[in-house]
Protein backbone atom coordinates (compact mmCIF):
# COMPACT_ATOMS: atom_id res chain seq x y z
CA UNK A 1 0.00 0.00 0.00
CA UNK A 2 1.16 3.71 -0.56
CA UNK A 3 3.08 5.21 2.45
CA UNK A 4 0.42 8.41 1.67
CA UNK A 5 -3.09 8.58 1.34
CA UNK A 6 -4.98 10.34 -1.08
CA UNK A 7 -5.31 14.03 0.64
CA UNK A 8 -2.07 13.74 2.36
CA UNK A 9 -0.41 13.55 -1.33
CA UNK A 10 -2.26 16.05 -2.90
CA UNK A 11 -2.04 18.61 -0.04
CA UNK A 12 2.09 17.82 -0.02
CA UNK A 13 2.19 18.47 -3.94
CA UNK A 14 0.34 21.82 -3.05
CA UNK A 15 2.81 22.84 -0.08
CA UNK A 16 5.95 21.69 -2.10
CA UNK A 17 4.68 23.22 -5.49
CA UNK A 18 5.85 26.82 -4.62
CA UNK A 19 9.19 25.50 -2.99
CA UNK A 20 9.89 23.77 -6.26
CA UNK A 21 9.27 26.88 -8.30
CA UNK A 22 10.77 29.48 -6.38
CA UNK A 23 14.21 27.13 -5.89
CA UNK A 24 14.40 26.71 -9.64
CA UNK A 25 13.60 29.99 -10.99
CA UNK A 26 16.45 31.23 -8.49
CA UNK A 27 18.33 29.22 -10.50
CA UNK A 28 17.26 30.52 -13.45
CA UNK A 29 18.09 34.31 -12.50
CA UNK A 30 20.92 33.69 -10.30
CA UNK A 31 22.80 30.81 -11.84
CA UNK A 32 22.49 30.64 -15.70
CA UNK A 33 25.71 30.27 -16.70
CA UNK A 34 26.83 27.63 -14.54
CA UNK A 35 23.34 25.80 -14.58
CA UNK A 36 24.69 25.79 -18.69
CA UNK A 37 27.79 24.67 -17.82
CA UNK A 38 26.78 21.41 -16.04
CA UNK A 39 24.58 20.82 -18.77
CA UNK A 40 25.81 17.70 -21.30
CA UNK A 41 27.62 18.95 -24.11
CA UNK A 42 24.65 17.47 -26.35
CA UNK A 43 22.27 20.00 -24.34
CA UNK A 44 24.29 23.06 -25.20
CA UNK A 45 24.07 25.43 -27.79
CA UNK A 46 26.42 25.09 -30.11
CA UNK A 47 28.46 28.02 -32.40
CA UNK A 48 25.95 31.05 -30.90
CA UNK A 49 25.92 33.36 -33.72
CA UNK A 50 28.09 36.25 -34.12
CA UNK A 51 25.57 38.60 -34.95
CA UNK A 52 22.83 40.11 -31.52
CA UNK A 53 20.20 37.26 -31.59
CA UNK A 54 17.35 39.53 -29.36
CA UNK A 55 15.10 37.60 -29.37
CA UNK A 56 16.30 34.67 -31.28
CA UNK A 57 14.34 31.46 -29.10
CA UNK A 58 16.90 28.19 -29.85
CA UNK A 59 17.27 26.06 -26.30
CA UNK A 60 18.60 22.82 -26.18
CA UNK A 61 16.83 20.17 -28.14
CA UNK A 62 16.11 22.90 -30.71
CA UNK A 63 17.23 22.19 -34.17
CA UNK A 64 16.05 25.46 -35.37
CA UNK A 65 19.18 27.60 -37.04
CA UNK A 66 16.82 30.88 -38.13
CA UNK A 67 19.40 32.65 -40.72
CA UNK A 68 17.86 36.50 -39.58
CA UNK A 69 16.35 37.24 -35.98
CA UNK A 70 12.77 38.12 -35.51
CA UNK A 71 13.56 41.72 -35.42
CA UNK A 72 14.89 41.78 -39.22
CA UNK A 73 10.99 40.53 -40.10
CA UNK A 74 9.59 43.76 -40.91
CA UNK A 75 5.74 44.52 -40.59
CA UNK A 76 3.44 44.09 -42.79
CA UNK A 77 1.76 46.37 -45.18
CA UNK A 78 -0.25 49.01 -43.52
CA UNK A 79 -3.24 51.00 -44.59
CA UNK A 80 -4.11 54.05 -42.14
CA UNK A 81 -6.76 54.75 -43.61
CA UNK A 82 -8.68 51.19 -43.33
CA UNK A 83 -12.04 49.87 -41.56
CA UNK A 84 -12.90 48.88 -38.63
CA UNK A 85 -13.52 45.08 -40.54
CA UNK A 86 -9.98 45.63 -42.44
CA UNK A 87 -8.53 46.40 -38.69
CA UNK A 88 -9.75 43.28 -37.45
CA UNK A 89 -8.93 41.36 -40.47
CA UNK A 90 -5.20 42.92 -40.41
CA UNK A 91 -4.73 42.29 -36.48
CA UNK A 92 -5.75 38.86 -37.38
CA UNK A 93 -3.32 38.22 -40.70
CA UNK A 94 -0.51 39.30 -38.39
CA UNK A 95 -1.24 37.15 -35.26
CA UNK A 96 -1.76 33.93 -38.02
CA UNK A 97 1.14 34.65 -40.30
CA UNK A 98 3.74 34.92 -36.94
CA UNK A 99 2.23 32.22 -35.23
CA UNK A 100 2.88 29.99 -38.59
CA UNK A 101 6.14 31.71 -39.94
CA UNK A 102 8.12 28.54 -41.20
CA UNK A 103 11.67 29.99 -40.28
CA UNK A 104 11.29 31.85 -36.94
CA UNK A 105 10.46 29.77 -34.19
CA UNK A 106 11.03 32.84 -31.90
CA UNK A 107 8.01 34.75 -33.75
CA UNK A 108 5.95 31.84 -33.74
CA UNK A 109 6.41 31.74 -29.59
CA UNK A 110 5.71 35.50 -29.45
CA UNK A 111 2.65 35.20 -31.38
CA UNK A 112 1.40 32.54 -29.34
CA UNK A 113 1.94 34.86 -25.88
CA UNK A 114 -0.22 37.09 -27.92
CA UNK A 115 -2.83 34.39 -28.85
CA UNK A 116 -2.93 33.42 -24.89
CA UNK A 117 -4.50 36.91 -23.96
CA UNK A 118 -7.55 36.13 -26.15
CA UNK A 119 -9.46 33.76 -24.12
CA UNK A 120 -11.64 31.12 -25.93
CA UNK A 121 -11.33 33.43 -29.31
CA UNK A 122 -12.13 30.23 -31.41
CA UNK A 123 -9.15 31.59 -33.79
CA UNK A 124 -6.60 31.88 -31.22
CA UNK A 125 -7.61 28.80 -29.64
CA UNK A 126 -7.45 26.80 -33.32
CA UNK A 127 -3.98 27.99 -33.50
CA UNK A 128 -2.63 27.40 -30.36
CA UNK A 129 -3.71 23.76 -30.36
CA UNK A 130 -1.86 23.40 -33.45
CA UNK A 131 1.09 25.16 -32.26
CA UNK A 132 1.45 22.20 -29.79
CA UNK A 133 2.25 19.41 -32.39
CA UNK A 134 5.38 21.91 -33.32
CA UNK A 135 8.69 20.22 -34.32
CA UNK A 136 10.19 22.59 -32.08
CA UNK A 137 10.47 22.15 -28.22
CA UNK A 138 10.27 25.80 -27.41
CA UNK A 139 7.26 26.72 -29.62
CA UNK A 140 5.66 23.07 -28.04
CA UNK A 141 5.98 24.75 -24.73
CA UNK A 142 5.30 28.35 -25.41
CA UNK A 143 1.45 27.10 -26.93
CA UNK A 144 1.40 24.75 -23.47
CA UNK A 145 1.88 27.92 -21.32
CA UNK A 146 -0.29 30.38 -23.79
CA UNK A 147 -3.09 27.62 -23.42
CA UNK A 148 -3.11 27.85 -19.51
CA UNK A 149 -3.14 32.05 -19.99
CA UNK A 150 -6.23 31.51 -21.88
CA UNK A 151 -8.38 29.72 -19.64
CA UNK A 152 -9.88 27.90 -21.98
CA UNK A 153 -10.98 24.35 -20.62
CA UNK A 154 -11.31 23.49 -24.56
CA UNK A 155 -7.54 23.13 -24.76
CA UNK A 156 -7.32 20.34 -21.57
CA UNK A 157 -7.42 17.83 -23.71
CA UNK A 158 -4.65 18.78 -25.93
CA UNK A 159 -2.22 20.05 -22.68
CA UNK A 160 -2.44 16.70 -21.33
CA UNK A 161 -1.19 14.94 -24.29
CA UNK A 162 2.00 16.62 -24.11
CA UNK A 163 2.50 15.08 -20.79
CA UNK A 164 4.28 12.08 -22.61
CA UNK A 165 6.12 14.64 -25.01
CA UNK A 166 9.67 13.13 -25.33
CA UNK A 167 11.61 16.30 -24.20
CA UNK A 168 11.10 16.92 -20.40
CA UNK A 169 10.94 20.50 -20.56
CA UNK A 170 7.39 20.43 -22.22
CA UNK A 171 6.26 17.55 -19.91
CA UNK A 172 6.79 19.32 -17.08
CA UNK A 173 5.33 22.55 -18.64
CA UNK A 174 2.35 20.42 -18.99
CA UNK A 175 2.02 19.28 -15.60
CA UNK A 176 2.63 22.54 -13.83
CA UNK A 177 0.08 24.22 -16.21
CA UNK A 178 -2.82 21.32 -15.70
CA UNK A 179 -2.06 21.71 -11.85
CA UNK A 180 -3.18 25.24 -12.27
CA UNK A 181 -6.55 24.92 -13.83
CA UNK A 182 -6.89 22.35 -11.10
CA UNK A 183 -6.44 18.95 -13.25
CA UNK A 184 -4.00 16.12 -11.80
CA UNK A 185 -3.33 14.81 -14.37
CA UNK A 186 0.66 15.44 -14.48
CA UNK A 187 0.70 14.44 -10.78
CA UNK A 188 3.37 12.07 -11.23
CA UNK A 189 6.02 13.98 -13.23
CA UNK A 190 5.71 16.92 -10.50
CA UNK A 191 6.37 13.95 -7.91
CA UNK A 192 9.22 13.13 -9.90
CA UNK A 193 11.02 16.52 -10.06
CA UNK A 194 10.04 17.18 -6.20
CA UNK A 195 11.73 13.91 -5.11
CA UNK A 196 14.88 14.49 -7.38
CA UNK A 197 16.89 11.33 -7.25
CA UNK A 198 15.12 9.61 -4.61
CA UNK A 199 13.60 5.96 -5.27
CA UNK A 200 10.34 6.54 -4.38
CA UNK A 201 7.18 5.22 -6.40
CA UNK A 202 4.02 6.20 -4.51
CA UNK A 203 0.49 5.23 -5.30
CA UNK A 204 -0.49 8.31 -8.16
CA UNK A 205 -4.16 9.56 -8.01
CA UNK A 206 -4.70 9.71 -11.33
CA UNK A 207 -3.61 5.81 -11.57
CA UNK A 208 -0.38 6.04 -14.05
CA UNK A 209 2.99 7.19 -14.75
CA UNK A 210 3.83 9.32 -17.64
CA UNK A 211 7.30 7.88 -19.15
CA UNK A 212 8.66 11.54 -18.64
CA UNK A 213 8.63 11.12 -14.74
CA UNK A 214 11.43 8.60 -15.13
CA UNK A 215 13.23 11.33 -16.39
CA UNK A 216 12.85 14.25 -14.29
CA UNK A 217 14.41 12.91 -11.40
CA UNK A 218 18.42 13.45 -12.05
CA UNK A 219 19.65 16.64 -10.78
CA UNK A 220 20.77 17.67 -14.65
CA UNK A 221 17.52 17.20 -15.81
CA UNK A 222 15.67 19.55 -12.94
CA UNK A 223 18.66 22.06 -12.94
CA UNK A 224 18.41 22.29 -16.70
CA UNK A 225 14.67 23.05 -16.52
CA UNK A 226 15.78 26.06 -14.36
CA UNK A 227 18.23 27.01 -16.42
CA UNK A 228 16.38 27.14 -19.65
CA UNK A 229 13.36 28.19 -19.06
CA UNK A 230 12.61 29.03 -15.97
CA UNK A 231 10.20 27.13 -13.47
CA UNK A 232 8.11 30.40 -12.97
CA UNK A 233 6.37 28.74 -16.31
CA UNK A 234 4.82 32.56 -17.41
CA UNK A 235 4.60 33.05 -21.37
CA UNK A 236 5.25 36.97 -21.76
CA UNK A 237 5.53 39.04 -24.82
CA UNK A 238 8.96 38.45 -25.06
CA UNK A 239 8.57 34.52 -24.84
CA UNK A 240 9.69 32.77 -21.43
CA UNK A 241 12.78 32.29 -19.08
CA UNK A 242 15.64 33.32 -20.13
CA UNK A 243 15.64 33.91 -23.43
CA UNK A 244 12.63 36.30 -22.77
CA UNK A 245 15.13 38.02 -20.32
CA UNK A 246 18.02 38.20 -22.91
CA UNK A 247 15.77 40.05 -25.44
CA UNK A 248 14.48 42.23 -22.94
CA UNK A 249 18.10 43.15 -21.58
CA UNK A 250 18.85 43.39 -24.77
CA UNK A 251 16.15 45.53 -26.20
CA UNK A 252 14.92 47.65 -23.11
CA UNK A 253 12.35 46.07 -20.77
CA UNK A 254 11.62 48.42 -17.40
CA UNK A 255 9.67 45.40 -15.19
CA UNK A 256 8.99 47.77 -12.58
CA UNK A 257 6.93 49.95 -14.93
CA UNK A 258 5.20 46.43 -16.61
CA UNK A 259 4.02 45.68 -12.83
CA UNK A 260 2.78 49.03 -12.53
CA UNK A 261 0.88 49.27 -15.46
CA UNK A 262 -0.51 45.27 -14.82
CA UNK A 263 -2.00 46.45 -11.57
CA UNK A 264 -3.22 50.05 -12.17
CA UNK A 265 -5.07 48.70 -15.36
CA UNK A 266 -7.37 46.54 -13.06
CA UNK A 267 -9.04 49.72 -12.23
CA UNK A 268 -10.94 50.84 -15.32
CA UNK A 269 -11.00 54.71 -15.04
CA UNK A 270 -10.64 57.31 -17.55
CA UNK A 271 -7.17 58.94 -16.04
CA UNK A 272 -6.08 54.95 -16.12
CA UNK A 273 -6.98 54.58 -19.66
CA UNK A 274 -5.16 58.15 -20.64
CA UNK A 275 -2.29 57.31 -19.08
CA UNK A 276 -1.89 53.85 -20.49
CA UNK A 277 -2.78 55.20 -24.16
CA UNK A 278 0.54 57.38 -23.83
CA UNK A 279 2.40 54.37 -22.60
CA UNK A 280 1.65 52.80 -26.21
CA UNK A 281 4.27 55.62 -27.50
CA UNK A 282 6.75 55.38 -24.61
CA UNK A 283 10.29 54.70 -25.68
CA UNK A 284 10.40 51.32 -23.76
CA UNK A 285 8.91 48.47 -25.72
CA UNK A 286 7.93 46.10 -22.63
CA UNK A 287 6.23 49.55 -21.39
CA UNK A 288 4.25 49.43 -24.95
CA UNK A 289 3.52 46.00 -25.07
CA UNK A 290 1.88 46.33 -21.17
CA UNK A 291 0.11 49.00 -22.16
CA UNK A 292 -1.48 47.55 -25.15
CA UNK A 293 -1.84 43.92 -23.78
CA UNK A 294 -4.35 45.95 -20.89
CA UNK A 295 -6.02 48.35 -23.30
CA UNK A 296 -7.51 44.91 -24.59
CA UNK A 297 -8.81 44.02 -22.00
CA UNK A 298 -11.60 47.44 -21.53
CA UNK A 299 -12.88 46.17 -24.95
CA UNK A 300 -13.60 49.93 -25.60
CA UNK A 301 -13.57 50.11 -29.38
CA UNK A 302 -12.51 53.78 -28.84
CA UNK A 303 -8.88 52.54 -27.86
CA UNK A 304 -9.03 50.86 -31.53
CA UNK A 305 -6.78 53.51 -33.67
CA UNK A 306 -4.59 53.87 -30.87
CA UNK A 307 -3.93 50.18 -30.79
CA UNK A 308 -3.89 49.88 -34.61
CA UNK A 309 -0.73 52.53 -35.27
CA UNK A 310 1.15 49.77 -33.12
CA UNK A 311 1.03 47.22 -36.59
CA UNK A 312 3.94 48.50 -37.85
CA UNK A 313 5.64 49.40 -34.18
CA UNK A 314 9.55 47.44 -34.92
CA UNK A 315 9.18 45.44 -32.25
CA UNK A 316 7.23 42.11 -33.55
CA UNK A 317 6.58 41.33 -29.74
CA UNK A 318 4.80 44.90 -29.47
CA UNK A 319 3.00 44.59 -33.24
CA UNK A 320 1.42 41.19 -31.86
CA UNK A 321 0.54 42.26 -28.47
CA UNK A 322 -1.53 45.15 -30.23
CA UNK A 323 -3.16 43.14 -32.83
CA UNK A 324 -4.47 40.67 -30.44
CA UNK A 325 -4.99 43.35 -27.67
CA UNK A 326 -7.35 45.15 -30.94
CA UNK A 327 -9.10 42.06 -31.37
CA UNK A 328 -9.74 42.19 -27.66
CA UNK A 329 -11.19 45.70 -27.48
CA UNK A 330 -13.87 44.77 -30.44
CA UNK A 331 -15.03 42.18 -28.13
CA UNK A 332 -18.24 43.01 -25.53
CA UNK A 333 -17.22 43.40 -21.75
CA UNK A 334 -17.85 44.76 -18.47
CA UNK A 335 -18.61 48.75 -18.91
CA UNK A 336 -15.62 50.77 -17.91
CA UNK A 337 -16.37 52.42 -14.59
CA UNK A 338 -16.41 56.39 -14.78
CA UNK A 339 -13.46 58.08 -13.42
CA UNK A 340 -14.18 59.15 -9.71
CA UNK A 341 -13.45 62.59 -8.19
CA UNK A 342 -10.21 61.06 -6.65
CA UNK A 343 -8.91 59.26 -9.43
CA UNK A 344 -9.22 63.17 -11.64
CA UNK A 345 -6.84 64.28 -8.98
CA UNK A 346 -3.93 61.66 -9.80
CA UNK A 347 -1.66 63.23 -11.75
Amino acid sequence: MSKYSTPFRTTRINSLLPVLVTCLLLAQITLPASALAQTPASTQIPNPPAKDPDGQIVTSGSSATPSATSDDVPAPPHNPDATPAQKADEAWSILNSAATDPKHPDLRIQALAALGTMGTDPRSTKRISAAMDDKELDVRTAAILAAGETKNRNLTTDIRTMLDDKEPQVAFAAAVTLWKMNDRSGEDILLAVVEGDRSANPTLVNGARHSMSRSLRHPTDIARLGALQGASMLLGPFGFGITAYEYMRKNGGDTSRVTAIEQVSQEKTGPIRQELIAALGDKDLAVRAAAAKALGTYHDRTVGDDLFNLFIDPKPPVRFTAAAAYLNSMQAGPPSRKASPTATKRN
